[in-house]
């Protein structure tokens, strides 16, 4: 439970219908089992003691009585799971009988959830049978004890940081006011479901849309189990769907048709993250709820079971990757072409270095073009030779201008460069931060002073990755007057440019054989180093390559995701980092690059203060004026202090 991590399971026993003494037995095997594989809450389903499918039998006095005992039985047998565990049974309670669930821990029953919306249309029929439970709790009678009974009850854990657990079954999350939106906004952010859905044709896939989307709207984590083999198939048939959501996404689902356990791990404190960052989640307060305390009795680390993606920013399946990649440049796309219409710009003014950025930002502005009836003519592709170019990417740049049909400018800057160090008397042996950033500014300069030639706008080439890191001139490249790149990560950089490459000559060509040209250059590109070629080549090729010197831009792009779409803290993004790249990165690498990002990410926040208009692409971006709100001089101390504590 280390890092607010809860291991949560939904199970589904194979059961006999009415036969609550096989139905103890295997209820009580399969919270042992989810007991053993870490689960912290269990969760079965509806009316599972006796098998929902029991019809007017639950009206059977006997019925009743066996599955209270065979409840008590359950509480004494699995009083060593350290679990909070949701069994469904009918229960009498003044004269009038409720389908609920019992919350059991510890050798006791913490209290009994009635379900509130009891269906009668289609094939149910329960309030032949039961009644609608009670939202304001009461006091119930079981084995000896009296336990809250009603709707409204939080489980609130002392042993995981701001964990609240409330319970609603099936029919209740189908209605158009959910017990769980009133048990959310009370403060619960896990929801279990008891449940006894049947199968019908796309049922299925309803179902797991409303887990989904329910999860979403309370930002909460939702633990469904259904009923399945065992139920009497005389009219229905219980195909066991388990699923198990956390905040729109489905982390785990049983295939149907089976019996069984599935576990997930939910991430309490990002959901606590998630409820504070979104302040039209109208928390109301817990008036009328009984709070019931419980705690775990170990708080050991959760061997986690949930994915995380190696590349948060980058989607792994191919055809959902594309589709992210067409929405990304239309977006990119789509604001460049507004920007232009509004200040009557007839050129755009991009500075191509045959890298990967600037690209990007080219590919964009034909769009836009495109877009706009313009003639290609008026993207000026300048490249601007220096001390560390070199022919490989000079003759990319040439060859992206030509065959998109934009201009091409060279200016060699060299000698105004070298004047300018003799201005300022800057050794031109001393390749030092003046020698880089001299060259940086010039071309910034010479890109400001085309486009009031041109009448146009420089458009800005930088990600957003080297915005985090701050790995950027200020007022060199650090400065545009529309940054098309700025919400978009190193890592997703290779793959626009990679859709593009694959896909330029059906969507985008025009020009013949150049399309083929274009193509091949663009992956020519994709396999140049990353470099801001600043320094003198080395046998002419790159010498001077970004990622030796800052990190690996997988590594900033999967710790700039976690801080700040998470607000993970350093030890928890250092436990995540090192399962994912396990293999690939050593701990003291990890470690080292880690402290490196959040060194940088306080220090350079005064360039992002000052960034010029761009568009944002996704749900994380750095904008001063939008999603990034934080002073230039705040301290990294806190972040860095936990990241020395971190043991190798």
């Amino acid at each position: 439970m280390k890092d607010g991590f809860v291991k949560v399971a939904a199970a589904t026993p194979k059961i006999k219908v009415a036969d609550t003494v096989h139905n103890a037995e295997a209820i009580t095997d399969i919270i042992l089992e989810a007991g053993a594989g870490g689960a912290k809450i269990i969760v079965l389903p509806e009316l599972c003691i006796t098998g929902y499918t029991c019809h007017d039998l639950f009206l059977q006095e006997k019925l009743l009585e066996e599955a209270e005992a065979a409840l008590l039985n359950i509480v004494e047998k699995t009083a060593g799971v350290d679990a909070l565990s949701f069994v469904g049974l009918p229960f009498e309670k003044d004269g009038k009988l409720y389908n609920v669930a019992a919350a059991i821990k510890g050798g006791r029953v913490l209290g009994l959830i009635p379900k509130s919306c009891i269906p009668s249309y289609g094939e149910f029929y329960e309030t032949r049978h039961f009644a609608a439970g009670n939202a304001a709790p009461e006091m119930a009678g079981i084995g000896g004890c009296e336990v809250p009974f009603g709707a409204d009850i939080l489980f609130e854990c002392g042993s995981v940081k701001g964990m609240a657990v409330a319970c609603e079954i099936c029919e209740d999350v189908w209605s158009a006011y959910t017990p769980s939106t009133r048990h959310a906004l009370a403060g619960a952010n896990v929801i279990v479901n008891l449940s006894a859905s049947n199968d019908l044709i796309g049922k299925d896939t309803y179902r797991e849309e409303l887990v989904k989307s329910t999860s979403a709207r309370l930002l909460a984590g939702y633990v469904y189990a259904s009923a399945g083999d065992g139920e009497s198939t005389q009219d229905l048939v219980f195909g066991g769907h388990n699923i198990i959501a956390e905040n729109g996404s489905v982390l785990v689902q049983s295939g149907l048709f089976s019996t069984g356990i599935v576990y997930a791990d939910l991430d309490i404190a990002k959901l606590r993250m998630e409820r504070r960052r979104m302040n039209t989640f109208a928390a109301e307060s817990a008036k009328g709820y009984v709070k019931v305390p419980f705690s775990y009795e170990k708080c050991e680390e959760t061997k986690l079971s949930r994915v995380f993606p190696r590349a948060p920013f980058v989607p792994s399946s191919e055809t959902e990757r594309n589709k992210r990649c067409e929405q990304i440049l239309s977006i990119q796309a789509n604001g460049l072409k507004k920007r232009l219409e509004h200040t009557g710009a007839k050129a755009a003014v991009i500075g191509i270095s045959g890298g990967l950025d600037s690209t990007l930002a080219l590919i964009v502005a034909i769009r836009a073009f495109d877009m706009l009836g313009l003639d290609r003519s008026g993207i000026k592709a300048v490249t601007m030779p220096c001390f560390g170019t070199t022919d490989r990417t000079y003759e990319n740049a040439c060859h992206l201008a030509r065959a998109s049909r934009a201009e091409l400018i060279e200016v060699d800057i060299k000698a105004s460069v070298l004047q300018h160090f003799k201005d300022i008397g800057q050794d031109l042996e001393n390749h030092d931060v003046t020698y880089e950033n001299g060259q940086a500014r010039e071309r910034t300069q010479v890109l400001m002073d085309l486009a009031n030639k041109t009448g146009g706008l420089v458009i800005g080439t930088g990600d957003m990755s080297e915005l985090a890191l701050g790995w950027a001139t200020y007022n060199g490249d650090h400065m545009s007057m529309y940054g098309v790149n700025a919400g978009v990560p190193k890592t997703l950089v290779r793959h626009l440019v990679k859709y593009c490459a694959d896909t330029w000559k059906e969507k985008y060509g025009s020009c013949g054989g150049e399309d083929e040209l274009f193509a091949s250059t663009l992956l020519d590109v994709l396999d140049t180093p990353v470099s801001p070629e600043l320094l003198p080549p080395e046998n002419g090729t790159i010498s001077q390559k970004t990622e030796d010197l800052v990190g690996p831009y997988e590594l900033h792009d999967f710790f700039l995701y976690y801080m700040l779409r998470c607000a993970y803290p350093p030890a928890k993004i250092f436990r995540i980092a090192v399962e994912v790249f396990e293999g690939d990165y050593d701990k003291s690498v990890i470690l080292k690059w880690l402290q490196t990002f959040y060194r940088r990410f306080f220090a350079q926040h005064f360039k992002r203060s000052c960034l010029p208009d761009g568009p944002k692409v996704g749900s994380v971006a750095l904008s001063p004026r939008g999603d990034l709100r934080m002073p230039s001089d705040a301290a990294a101390r806190v972040w860095l202090d936990e990241i020395e504590l971190l043991h190798i």
